[in-house]
């Protein structure tokens, strides 16, 4: 169901959009969990750090993705507050339009360039076939991921975060199924877990797609609907551009530590592996978080309320703060027990740096909340410029930390990377937010 963001208190409104938000990113984490798991309990060790190691590069890919669902969602959530609905449907029908062609680029550029990308990360030759079985696989159902992001961001849009949660519920736990189906029955490998990712992500898709073309139907238009406006095309732009370097830069970041990380060996690899499966659950939970609240900006500010931004913002850094305590809890708690989850007969050097890692990360997840929420704020109030630079500060600080650190102090040193470029990056975030958003509630 279609909803209003502007209407009601903001943070009753902000629970009831958000957490169905966050519940639907928790159960698109366990495809790539699942993934881990399944491939470190039922292959093993070697096949765990392969797919670990090649989840850096589908980073690139879902960067892209996430551009396009933002891009989409914040135009589309502000003809939607400002209750122009033809516009809106243009808005829609021009991110498809784009999302096709980026697609085939996009697929063509991973055919050419990810075995290139796999001996530049220095991939170890006991993991480098798998590496690349599984990236073939996951290039082929990239479309599957594109355009379901595309239609979860319309579903945003409009109000509805119950949907997503629905479709990601199912399929999510149906991948488990059928990934350990494809492993331990089939013995296909490697190829098995990346071949039941591709075959749930495909079934969600096809559905969200059919689902929001019925939901835009019921929307009544006046006059004739254009099927792509240039000038629709180039606010998609503004907005997609920023959000897919952003995700693209932090990818790259992502790769380039990766490779550092590989220079420690395939015991490593695989703790790391495991550790940033339960990292990335929440970095991206909380994403989600704040691509809600960009969400309910842009409603507010197409519908010229202003004023609830101020208080939205309060009211998310509440929200992502009580679902960080129990996250923190347990991973410092039982960060033993998480680790070995994915492993079953992990050695003690993988063990070791996994938990490490869990210990001096997550107690910044109170920090790097902050950012994202902030965030969220300055891309769904079109203010791009800001959040490029607080994001490029964040991810180069990482990156150049995690070279000289990791020197002197081995892996741990880039373990330390995040917990510093997180601490700087919200600062600038936050300042940049309560310039800007003074700026706007003035005008």
């Amino acid at each position: 169901m279609n909803k209003d963001l502007t209407v009601g208190k903001p943070e009753t409104v902000l629970w009831k959009f958000c957490v169905p938000l966050f519940g639907s990113i928790i159960f698109q984490q366990l495809y790539n969990i699942a993934d881990s798991f399944v491939a470190g309990k039922f292959i093993g060790e070697n096949a765990l750090a392969a797919v670990g190691n090649s989840y850096e590069i589908t980073l690139i890919f879902i960067a892209f993705a996430f551009g396009c669902n933002i891009g989409c969602s914040v135009i589309v959530s502000q003809l939607f507050g400002a209750k122009k609905y033809r516009e809106m449907k243009t808005a829609v029908y021009t991110s498809a339009i784009a999302s096709i062609i980026l697609c085939i680029l996009l697929m063509l550029a991973g055919i050419l360039c990810c075995t290139k990308l796999l001996y530049l990360i220095r991939t170890p030759d006991t993991i480098f076939a798998d590496s690349k079985l599984y990236l073939d696989i996951y290039i082929f159902g990239f479309p599957f991921l594109l355009f379901y992001n595309v239609a979860t961001g319309i579903f945003s849009a409009l109000g509805d975060s119950k949907t997503p949660f629905i479709f990601l519920a199912i399929s999510s736990t149906s991948n488990i199924a059928v990934d350990i189906l494809f492993v331990s029955t089939f013995d296909m490998g490697v190829a098995g877990v990346a071949w039941a990712t591709f075959l749930c992500q495909g079934i969600s898709c096809i559905l969200a797609i059919i689902i929001v073309l019925k939901r835009l139907a019921t929307i009544h238009t006046d006059g004739k609907v254009a099927f792509f406006s240039a000038q629709l095309f180039k606010k998609i732009a503004v907005i997609a551009i920023p959000s897919i370097l952003q995700q693209s830069f932090v990818s790259i970041g992502n790769i380039i530590i990766q490779g550092v990380i590989n220079g420690f060996g395939s015991e490593v690899i695989a703790g790391y592996s495991a550790a940033i499966k339960l990292n990335n659950l929440v970095i991206t939970s909380l994403t989600t978080l704040a691509n809600g609240v960009s969400n309910y900006t842009a409603q507010n500010l197409g519908a010229n309320m202003v004023s609830r931004i101020k208080e939205g913002f309060k009211a998310a850094i509440k929200i992502v703060w009580i679902l960080c305590i129990p996250i923190v809890v347990v991973y410092i708690l039982a960060n033993h027990w998480l680790i070995q989850f994915f492993m079953n007969e992990p050695s003690e050097m993988a063990l070791l740096s996994g938990i490490q890692f869990l210990k001096i990360v997550s107690p910044f997840y109170f920090i790097i909340s902050v950012k994202l929420v902030a965030d969220g704020i300055l891309r769904g109030a079109g203010l791009m410029k800001p959040f490029m630079i607080a994001t490029f500060t964040d991810l180069t600080l990482r990156v150049i930390l995690a070279i000289i650190l990791s020197s002197q102090w081995g892996y741990i040193g880039i373990w330390c990377s995040w917990p510093i470029g997180w601490s700087i990056g919200v600062l600038l975030s936050v300042w940049f937010y309560r310039k800007k958003f003074c700026t706007l509630h003035k005008q």
